[in-house]
């Protein structure tokens, strides 16, 4: 049975399939229907709502109930996740499974409460200090919310690791149909967890790109958890070779895993003269264009982001293969055509077209530039 719903309603479905039994968080605009949804489902299915005081406490929150076991999810926009970004490192560090959506908005600060920005690929990335790797999905129609919201749980699972939803304004409140009977059985992941009976270390791994199996507080083994540099058995420790284990595997165990997690929509044409690449609510538009301009006879690749990071840079160059210029439109100062330029080099033309202003980027935009 298809439903006509909106997009922070397919994150709320996508997180009730994937299991989420836990949610904390605190009301912003535009994602507040998430939370407000979830108070009334949640405790249907015998799950937990809290509203927290901030958006401190809200990550706080769901790193101790993953922690106890559970699924765990919560949501802002951009001044609330400014403030989650000490435990985003905190979650990072201890290896805990988490789901943040970030509905963005215009910025800076409190910038544009009600008006559409994509001005957080960026932050999400590099915002918690030492730089170390997460995963964000990037979705742009109300199925893929449903699908990558689910696929967000999933990977938090395997990897031990915060992973974001970047939706934004519009695509949170844009209404399509959807068919949530035919992703009841979506395949779900679930955290390894350690035996009762097996000698467990909270951080037990033989190589760099091992994650570590979990057992819950309260359960049968002694479980530490620190936002220290840590051993494996989860107490801080100043020993060179013991730090640069642990911090080359919290990198790898991502990075040597990107060709799994990308995911990402290529259609490409022989002999294509340009490409685009957007993602989330840009890439509607740049999906219109691009039907319009090769309507008009001219050869244009387009490559749609699911996952922004890791960014998918084998797809980025596989697609810009023979052409003269690509073009990257997104609603902030390029923080998407800043990795395009990296991926590419010097060799290929990257054209911006960036809107801050709360409006979108229009077709006819991005056709003019091919």
């Amino acid at each position: 049975m298809k439903k006509f719903i909106s997009g922070n309603e397919a994150v709320v479905e996508g997180a009730l399939i994937a299991g989420c039994t836990f949610y904390a968080g605190y009301p912003i605009t535009p994602s507040s229907e998430i939370a407000s949804h979830l108070s009334v489902r949640l405790p249907q299915i015998g799950g937990k709502f809290i509203q927290m005081e901030d958006e401190i406490g809200s990550l706080a929150a769901c790193i101790g109930a993953s922690l106890c076991g559970h699924k765990v999810m919560t949501a802002t926009s951009g001044p609330g996740l400014s403030l989650m970004l000490e435990n985003v490192g905190m979650a990072i560090m201890a290896e805990v499974p988490c789901v943040i959506v970030d509905v963005q908005r215009g910025g800076p600060s409190t910038g544009l409460a009600t008006k559409v920005g994509q001005g957080d690929m960026q932050q999400v990335r590099w915002g918690s200090h030492g730089g170390y790797p997460i995963i964000a999905m990037t979705p742009s129609t109300i199925e893929e919310v449903v699908k990558f919201t689910i696929e967000a749980f999933n990977l938090a699972e395997i990897y031990r690791v915060p992973v974001f939803v970047m939706t934004d304004k519009v695509i949170a409140q844009l209404r399509e149909d959807v068919d949530l009977d035919s992703l009841q059985n979506y395949p779900i992941t679930n955290r390894k967890i350690a035996g009762s009976s097996e000698e467990f270390l909270p951080y037990r791994a033989e190589t760099v790109t091992d994650v570590p199996a979990m057992s819950p507080f309260g359960g049968p083994h002694l479980v530490r958890a620190s936002s220290t540099t840590h051993d494996q058995h989860g107490r801080p420790t100043s020993d060179p070779e013991k730090i640069a284990f642990k911090n080359e595997r919290l990198f790898r165990k991502i990075q040597d895993n990107s060709d799994s997690i990308c995911q990402y929509q290529s259609d490409l044409m022989p002999e294509a003269e340009a490409l685009v690449v957007s993602f989330g609510i840009s890439a509607r538009s740049s999906l219109q264009a691009v039907a319009e301009a090769r309507a008009a006879g001219k050869k244009v690749n387009f490559l749609k982001l699911l996952t922004f990071w890791p960014f998918p840079d084998k797809a980025v160059q596989d697609a810009a293969r023979g052409v003269k210029k690509v073009i990257v439109p997104e609603l902030n100062w390029g923080q998407a055509a800043v990795e395009v330029e990296r991926v590419l080099g010097s060799q290929i033309d990257v054209i911006r077209i960036n809107k801050t202003n709360g409006l979108i980027i229009q077709p006819e935009e991005i056709l003019e530039k091919l």
